[in-house]
């Protein structure tokens, strides 16, 4: 994912108007007026963040008879939880790190040492 399409869909993805109508569209394909009923604004302007939607590739449009589907592009999501890996994997170890500390403290605090079977978890 390049630097400019990773801005462009962060960007999308901050306003909780277009969180909202991206989990619309995780239940189907909708037409702007459909996404637009539960807001409290105008079609024009839910057409507006999809078309922000759009240009960060989150959201394609179609044409079903009369009227223009917006639809989900989940493939999008998976690019962006694989540069996401990078920093879950920093704090999956920090925390495992973390949680190595807390239990040699509580051992410590409890007088027990790392070697005695007391200081085993009883099953």
């Amino acid at each position: 994912m390049s630097a400019d399409s990773l801005s462009r869909t962060l960007q999308a993805l901050a306003d909780p108007t277009r969180r909202a109508i991206l989990a619309q569209l995780a239940l189907g394909d909708a037409s702007v007026a459909e996404l637009a009923q539960p807001f409290d604004m105008s079609v024009r302007a839910v057409s507006k963040h999809v078309g922000v939607l759009e240009r960060a590739g989150l959201v394609s449009r179609s044409r079903d008879a009369q009227r223009r589907l917006s639809h989900l592009e989940a493939s999008r999501f998976k690019e962006i939880d694989d540069w996401l890996a990078d920093y879950r994997r920093f704090w999956d170890r920090n925390l495992d790190s973390l949680g190595a500390y807390l239990r040699t403290m509580q051992r410590r605090a409890s007088g027990k040492k790392p070697g005695d079977p007391k200081a085993r978890r009883k099953r």
